[in-house]
């Protein structure tokens, strides 16, 4: 196995709770993704393949040189391409050499390496042609695309003499042609790579899919697509076997009560034999003593079947995901179609949404789709906004909601932060103090509960840093709502579930197309 984790538990605290839990298994596929909610470990499972992190217990053998992509590929502006592959000092070594220099920390800094000059130009021909000329190693980062760039970082691990690469959401913030760029590397990677994202076209190239849930991981064969059809046929399963084991629990209940009543009416028949003298005393006694040993011995009975379906039925609901979804009412603003909302313009056209329209404005990253969503001028003024920061305004989860909408009365309020499973102490509980999930859960019925609700909600890259089950959710609550959708997302996935009338682009010459 490439990969092999043996009796694997971390936690941060040694005195708190595992984040993950006596994990065994190989990782042996060519491209493997690694899923599971926000906070599960999958970062953290990462830096353990890597060596970045130790094992609380148990052991990660790995077969080859291990290498991570760096995060912040679009933001390393004041590089070099050498110095983005790490052989920036080794290059200017080899260059004082060259010219003569005798100082011995250049010979120190080039060691052996005396091709390293070469093979990076080797590389670069083979992962991005773009930079196949001379003198492109002293090229300044900031004249590349985010395409040659995720080109380049790959590059870099190649460099290395990677076996395993590693890539930690690596298209977040990367715009749809980079996104291509980046599978079709993935795919062509010699080695194994193994990716954490909730990018479903990413996942949908890879060969395995790893789960990490409830602090334990399993390894279905397959793509994110075959990995979600599995689990929706062991959900199906688990639910059936509920309901079996509810049916068992009262046929059991209802024997014992047939039990116990036929036992107090053989109870009632001796009591009156007794008094009618029907036999001897002696034999009356008797009697009486073997009725009592019966009837214990047929309640312990009745009572174990019972505890034992109530056992079967505590175990199947066990296997049962808690992975809930929400619930939303429909949210229709009482909008007639086609009164005008508002307008998208460039130099020479103005493009009108109206009531109901659900519009994507797509683009390549530094095109200016966030100004241009910055600059608009609704028509009307609800309009409900939803980004990546999840922006709240201070207060309990109870109180930033009700801002929206001060006339609905608390209970019902509660009752519809149910639907986003918002309950219990948790709707009085800071916004700043929630997770992730919670916190996109508020933003959500912030925007979805207010009253009157908006006509249009514009959404600004909303899935950058939500995992799966936070996607799956932000699609049902938009598909709870009749209003207008305005959203700019690099999420092919998520554009293509949202049953959108109409794509719009924003080109690199600042016009729209679509």
């Amino acid at each position: 196995m490439p990969i092999h984790l043996n009796d694997l538990s971390f936690a941060f605290d040694p005195q708190g709770p595992a984040l993950l839990s006596d994990i065994t298994l190989g990782i042996s596929a060519p491209r493997v993704g690694i899923v599971g909610r926000n906070g599960s470990g999958k970062s953290t499972l990462l830096r353990l393949i890597a060596g970045d992190l130790s094992p609380t217990r148990g052991t990660i053998t790995v077969d080859g040189r291990v290498a991570r992509l760096r995060q912040d590929l679009l933001q390393a502006e004041d590089l070099t391409v050498a110095g983005l592959l790490g052989i920036d000092g080794k290059i200017a070594a080899l260059a004082a050499i060259e010219t003569g220099s005798l100082d011995q920390h250049h010979y120190d800094t080039l060691g052996d390496d005396w091709d390293v000059e070469s093979r990076a130009e080797a590389v670069l021909a083979r992962r991005v042609p773009s930079l196949a000329l001379d003198g492109a190693l002293h090229r300044p980062t900031s004249t590349l695309s985010g395409g040659e760039l995720v080109q380049l970082g790959l590059a870099a691990l190649e460099l290395e003499g990677a076996a395993v690469a590693l890539l930690d959401e690596p298209t977040n913030n990367l715009d749809r042609r980079s996104r291509e760029t980046l599978y079709a590397a993935v795919a062509s990677w010699p080695g194994q790579v193994v990716v954490v994202s909730h990018d479903v076209a990413l996942l949908d190239r890879m060969d395995a899919i790893v789960e990490l849930h409830g602090g334990v991981a399993r390894v279905f064969g397959g793509n994110f697509t075959d990995y979600r059809a599995q689990l929706a046929v062991e959900a199906a399963a688990a639910a059936q076997s509920v309901r079996a084991a509810h049916q068992k629990v009262r046929a059991e209940q209802r024997e014992r009560d047939h039990v116990q009543t036929a036992m107090a009416r053989r109870e009632q028949q001796g009591k009156k034999a007794a008094r009618e003298k029907r036999a001897p005393g002696i034999i009356l006694n008797t009697w009486k003593d073997r009725s009592q040993k019966s009837r214990g011995a047929e309640q312990i009975r009745a009572a174990e079947k019972v505890e034992a379906a109530r056992e079967r039925l505590a175990e199947a609901e066990s296997l049962v995901r808690d992975d809930a979804s929400i619930r939303i009412p429909l949210v229709d603003p009482g909008q007639a179609r086609g009164r005008r909302l508002v307008e998208l313009r460039d130099a020479d056209r103005t493009l009108v949404m109206q009531g109901g329209d659900r519009w994507a404005l797509v683009g390549d990253n530094g095109v200016g789709k966030t100004t241009l969503l910055r600059g608009l001028t609704p028509f009307t003024p609800r309009v409900g906004h939803l980004d990546q920061r999840l922006d709240l305004p201070p207060g309990t989860v109870l109180d930033v909601v009700r801002g929206s909408a001060p006339d609905r009365p608390a209970h019902d309020t509660h009752a519809l932060l149910a639907r986003f499973l918002l309950r219990g102490e948790v709707v009085h509980r800071h916004v700043d103090s929630l997770s992730g999930g919670e916190r996109f859960r508020v933003a959500l019925a912030r925007i979805l509960l207010a009253d009157p609700p908006p006509e249009l909600i514009v959404l600004d890259e909303p899935t950058n840093n939500l995992d799966l089950d936070s996607i799956d959710q932000l699609v049902d609550a938009l598909t709870a709502y009749r209003g207008a959708l305005l959203v700019v997302s690099h999420d092919q996935s998520l554009l293509d579930r949202l049953g959108l009338d109409r794509v719009v682009e924003l080109t690199r010459e600042g016009t729209l197309v679509g």
